[in-house]
């Protein structure tokens, strides 16, 4: 199968949705499909107004036609709302070409909390993007009653995973040598330092012990200076990130804003417990389980995460895999040509039809 994914959040921006998006593409190009991945860097780009290190495509529509016209996919799958996601969608209905999209992120709140746009419009503006899609893939139940609720259709649950390997299991919060002694308990908090993140609810906490964050964004050099006590480490390789989750003893995922959350599982996965607000994501990802604790109180939510066993985040986070994601996805495209559902079984007929006519009866044996 030949996907064309356009999205307007590729590396080297860190976030939950290019960890996604780069899992996906990893995972289906291992299974032998063809991905060819439409985004900002190869464009002129302008920085996002108010985020430090996102770029934007500018006016991309007639390269991205050239590309996808070349490259003639089989499926086409428009991630994002940006710039390439407009471009995209203008695309396919000009051609006549169906598709799918996804709803990675609650961009109306963020607008609402950066310049004040009032929710409806934001959530009005958004449904005219995704309305003429074969299938709006959301990352929750609780997200997709929402959209729904919004006036929002063809909406598809598309869950995300953690990679267990990575993100390896601590029976007990351990030193992490590289961060020297802290004081204990300590709070961890990953994510982009912006608007939606709700990150002050966290630093604001009167818990004892050290508070940790990772990350940028276009708050972090007010929130240094108002928080100096607070251990700032900026954007780590994965692999020294997963050391960090090992030595903190709770993380603390103070958003209203986030379909899903990313950063819970990679926490969990580790073994580090939870604390949250009870809000869309964290209610499906700690789903009743022992994983973390959710309060309207988030004081009360850290310091009742703290009693838990590690031992339960890292079962909760087991039943979230790349693999299930990823087949998820797949079940969810659609044809170009037609809009029929793809079915998987085809494609891997006829893989396997490609590799005994290429190598030949006695190579396939």
């Amino acid at each position: 199968m030949k996907l064309a994914l356009v999205t307007d959040a590729w590396l080297p921006q860190v976030n939950g949705v290019v960890t996604t998006l780069v899992e996906l593409v990893r995972a289906m190009e291992s299974q032998g499909h063809q991905v060819l991945v439409i985004q900002p860097s190869l464009f002129r780009t302008r920085p996002c107004p108010g985020y430090a290190g996102i770029d934007l495509a500018i006016a991309p529509k007639a390269v991205l036609t050239q590309q996808l016209k070349a490259y003639a996919p089989d499926c086409i799958h428009i991630a994002t709302e940006g710039p390439l996601g407009w471009a995209a969608r203008s695309y396919c209905m000009r051609s006549k070409l169906a598709f799918t999209t996804a709803f990675h992120t609650k961009f109306p709140e963020i607008l609402n909390a950066a310049i004040k746009v009032p929710l409806s419009w934001g959530y009005a503006l958004f449904r005219h993007f995704h309305k003429p899609s074969s299938g709006v893939l959301v990352p929750t139940l609780g997200v997709q009653r929402m959209l729904a609720e919004r006036g929002f259709s063809n909406l598809r649950e598309w869950t995300h995973g953690v990679d267990m390997g990575l993100f390896d299991y601590q029976p007990a919060a351990r030193n992490y040598p590289a961060l020297g002694l802290l004081a204990r308990p300590v709070s961890l908090f990953v994510g982009r330092v912006s608007y939606e993140k709700n990150i002050a609810a966290f630093l604001d906490l009167d818990i004892p012990g050290t508070k940790i964050v990772c990350g940028v964004g276009p708050l972090e050099q007010s929130l240094k200076q108002r928080y100096p006590q607070v251990r700032w480490l900026g954007v780590l390789p994965r692999h020294e990130l997963s050391k960090v989750y090992g030595a903190a003893d709770v993380f603390v995922f103070p958003s209203h804003a986030d379909t899903f959350g990313l950063v819970m599982l990679e926490a969990m996965a580790c073994g580090t417990p939870v604390a949250a607000y009870p809000v869309h994501g964290p209610v499906e990802v700690l789903g009743d389980s022992q994983a973390g604790c959710m309060r309207e109180d988030l004081r009360e939510a850290v310091m009742q995460a703290l009693a838990l066993p590690r031992s339960s985040a890292r079962q909760r986070a087991l039943g979230f895999s790349w693999d299930t994601a990823v087949a998820q996805f797949m079940g969810h495209l659609v044809h170009c040509s037609n809009g029929a559902r793809v079915s998987l079984a085809d494609h891997t007929d006829a893989a396997a039809h490609t590799l005994l006519t290429s190598t030949g009866p006695a190579s396939a044996t």
